[in-house]
């Protein structure tokens, strides 16, 4: 028999929310009593379920983001809405997008000394409650198993949000001596958190994330592991996806609950609300001390590790999408589109067809060949018009068009995706091997480099530097990033939220120099904090 779930409301935890829920406002919503269909709440969630199973014109970015955002999902055939409210189901292109990110971040975890496994989806409740500030931070987010086979279980169990507690659990077996440390593993695996107001990506009930977890013997080397890994995410965003991320430290107020600091990549999306791309959390002892995890040093002492956590999700997807998308749909940097570049044969008579197939798919095998993710249309059902706009929408870098005329001089018309139009189309382009294979990886690095310096003059145009309150409201107000000094309160940051509706997005790394005078109290400043709205 299937468990019943009853599920509190859930927010993010990878992304922690800044608010500290007493218990007296945290509520039980049962699933069997959700709605079935949407991302969002009330009239939005059938809005955007409609979005995502229509194939209407994307809307126009400017128009209305929110709604270009949820057509594009649906005309690049990247997800659908899932039966369950605030549910996805994640298509085979979305999900070619997120092996992806998989593979190149799976090597540089290997390569940084991490070893992949799993951990169980269901963790006792008893483990959430055994860290103060864990519990507190993350009672409103659980979704809890009661009944099981039928019966009320005996202790109930927390569906995986995160996985420290159960983490600590099994390190406490493994790790004896200074000998087991490091410990440094990750898993590949799906976690839940009930959310009330979803996005596709951004924000779901359950989705796909990686998350490393290890075991240090001094504080020196978890400081270490938590910055490195930081440093992974942010090659990754600039080298992979293009998105020039500001990387950083949360505030107190911003930090993972339970950490003693986090980290934090902060991206720039097309509506200039900033969408937290990737963490990493310095855990200090917190979760060691609560359960126990402990070590022989070198002197025959006992000690507690010190750890960290990281994690990255398919909340990238959502950011990919927003960063480089345009009123056309999708658009796709190079290294990481499932397709490449795509090869469209036209034909108007039948006497030309076979000559035309037969070229383009030998073009399509020298391109395999020599590395490129190529995809040859031969589909005759469609149009060329259509087969144009389609691979357009689905964001491929490149389209390559073979004609009678062409087969007849050994060449190939090329068309970027990034450059709209007549500018972006090249003709004459040898087919010859080497030439082509040449020309066309050229022309990829050029878009990758492409799409890279233009988000980063959108994202750098959009940062305003501010030296008082007044000005800080009003670079939010406009819809801008503000970034100043600041070295006030928690409870100035609170009311910054409150008033703007931004928050700290973080401390950055790259810091101006010189004096600074706190924007908020005027007192003396150590750094500079970047103030946005956010997903």
């Amino acid at each position: 028999m299937v468990a019943s779930l009853r599920l509190p409301s859930l927010t993010s935890l990878l992304f922690p929310a800044t608010t500290r829920y007493p218990a007296a406002l945290r509520r039980t919503v049962c699933l069997r009593n959700r709605p079935a269909s949407g991302f969002a709440s009330g009239t939005a969630a059938s809005t955007d379920a409609h979005r995502l199973r229509s194939k209407q014109a994307v809307t126009p970015r400017s128009q209305d983001f929110n709604a270009w955002y949820l057509d594009v999902i649906a005309s690049a055939e990247l997800a659908d809405h899932g039966p369950v409210r605030g549910t996805m189901v994640i298509r085979p292109y979305g999900y070619a997008i997120w092996e992806a990110i998989q593979e190149y971040l799976n090597v540089k975890f290997k390569e940084t000394g991490h070893s992949n496994m799993y951990f169980p989806q269901f963790i006792p409740y008893s483990f959430i409650e055994k860290e103060a500030s864990h519990v507190e931070g993350f009672s409103p987010e659980l979704a809890l198993v009661t009944v099981g086979g039928g019966s009320e279980l005996e202790e109930k169990l927390v569906v995986r949000p995160t996985s420290e507690t159960i983490v600590n659990h099994m390190f406490t077996q493994w790790i004896h001596s200074y000998r087991d440390l490091p410990l440094m593993i990750n898993q590949w695996v799906n976690v839940t958190r009930w959310e009330m107001r979803t996005k596709p990506f951004i924000r779901t009930l359950e989705f796909l994330w990686q998350e490393g977890h290890t075991a240090h013997a001094t504080p020196e080397e978890a400081e270490k592991e938590a910055k490195q890994m930081i440093e992974i995410y942010t090659r990754f965003a600039f080298e992979q996806t293009a998105i020039p991320v500001i990387g950083g430290r949360k505030s107190k107020l911003e930090t993972f609950a339970g950490a003693d600091k986090t980290y934090t990549i902060e991206a720039m999306m097309g509506d200039r609300k900033a969408l937290q791309a990737g963490t990493s959390h310095n855990l200090g002892q917190n979760f060691s001390r609560a359960f126990g995890t402990q070590f022989q040093d070198e002197n025959g002492e006992r000690q507690h590790v010190w750890q960290t956590s990281w994690a990255v999700s398919t909340r990238f997807v959502g950011g990919i999408i927003m960063t480089h998308g345009d009123d056309t749909g999708l658009m796709l940097p190079p290294k990481i589109a499932p397709i490449q570049v795509v090869i469209v044969p036209i034909w108007k008579k039948e006497t030309e067809k076979t000559g035309v197939l037969s070229a383009a798919s030998s073009v399509k095998e020298v391109l395999q060949a020599a590395g490129v993710r190529a995809k040859l249309d031969d589909t005759s059902e469609r149009t060329a018009g259509w087969k144009f706009n389609f691979w357009e929408m689905k964001g491929v870098p490149i389209r390559i068009e073979i004609g009678p005329r062409d087969v007849s001089s050994n060449c190939v018309v090329v068309s970027r995706r990034d450059i709209p139009g007549k500018a972006g189309k090249v003709f004459g382009i040898s087919m010859e091997p080497s030439t082509l294979v040449a020309y066309v990886k050229e022309k990829l690095d050029e878009i990758q480099s492409s799409l890279l310096e233009k988000a980063v003059s959108f994202r750098d145009s959009n940062i305003v530097d501010v030296n008082s309150y007044e000005e800080l409201k009003v670079a939010i107000s406009s819809g801008k990033w503000a970034r100043g000094p600041w070295s006030a309160s928690d409870s100035d940051e609170q009311r910054v939220k409150e008033e703007t509706g931004a928050t700290i997005r973080c401390f950055p790394f790259e810091q101006t120099q010189g004096i600074k005078t706190c924007l908020m109290t005027g007192n003396r400043a150590e750094e500079v904090a970047i103030f946005a709205k956010s997903y």
